[in-house]
């Protein structure tokens, strides 16, 4: 049977994957660019974009993907205009709030990286809050907030130093946000850029990057499919030679 039957869920599949993609990534570019496009306040643009990233975090589910990790918001971000960071953060605030209130239904365990100390003590609560009731479930959402893969080095660096702890590339990995989760398969992202722009350094060692120049709001169930077939297209060889 094909992995994919470009017949449900407007060019979607409920087709399963395999064990080859167990965790794919995502950075969720183009908010801005979309808003601009038809001519509305950036804002606007997060508000498609949180849309689109439910839609999306669902579809990769019913697919049989068991890891999904998504770049909602980096140390770089604060940068922006303030009316579009408080934008973002009231639909974090409500997207937590929705998942624990929905937490039975969705039965998806939530991780977030990055450093929770810069946000409000009620937000910061509700995040370890939620990561804790749900640690017992099998599927995993990490979402990327306040995170800079740079810093999460120098913080699994910095923790292994005062520790005394042998500096090997096991010990690093346990001390990174990702801690326990296996490294992406996969990294999309959106809207034509082509880079990781400070995500996952250490973890996408081996991951297969594909770019797509669909903006993020516009993101459907169909594009993830054209990326789940390139990854199964290629051959990851990681570091080694085709056998004959």
């Amino acid at each position: 049977m094909a992995l994919f039957d470009k017949t449900k869920n407007g060019g979607g599949s409920y087709a399963q994957v395999d064990e080859r993609l167990t965790h794919i990534a995502f950075i969720l570019d183009g908010n801005g660019r979309w808003a601009k496009k038809r001519g509305l306040p950036r804002e606007f643009g997060h508000t498609e974009g949180a849309k689109a990233f439910k839609r999306i975090v669902r579809y990769c589910g019913d697919i049989g993907i068991k890891v999904v990790t998504v770049y909602a918001f980096s140390t770089e971000n604060w940068s922006r205009p303030k009316n579009e960071i408080d934008r973002i953060i009231s639909l974090l605030e409500e997207y937590i709030k929705g998942a624990e209130d929905e937490l039975e239904e969705n039965r998806i365990r939530y991780t977030f990286l990055g450093d929770k100390s810069v946000f409000s003590e009620s937000m910061a609560d509700r995040m370890r809050r939620l990561e804790e009731i749900s640690a017992h479930y099998e599927l995993r959402l990490n979402i990327a907030l306040n995170y800079g893969s740079r810093a999460e080095i120098v913080r699994a660096a910095s923790e292994l130093a005062s520790s005394g702890e042998p500096v090997t590339e096991k010990s690093i990995s346990e001390h990174l946000y990702t801690a326990g989760c296996p490294d992406p398969d996969l990294i999309v992202r959106t809207a034509n850029e082509r880079r990781l722009s400070n995500f996952l350094l250490w973890q996408a060692a081996y991951s297969e990057l594909y770019f797509t120049p669909t903006l993020w709001p516009d993101m459907q169930p169909s594009d993830v499919d054209a990326a789940v077939a390139d990854f199964y297209a290629r051959e990851r060889r990681y570091g080694g030679v085709t056998q004959p």
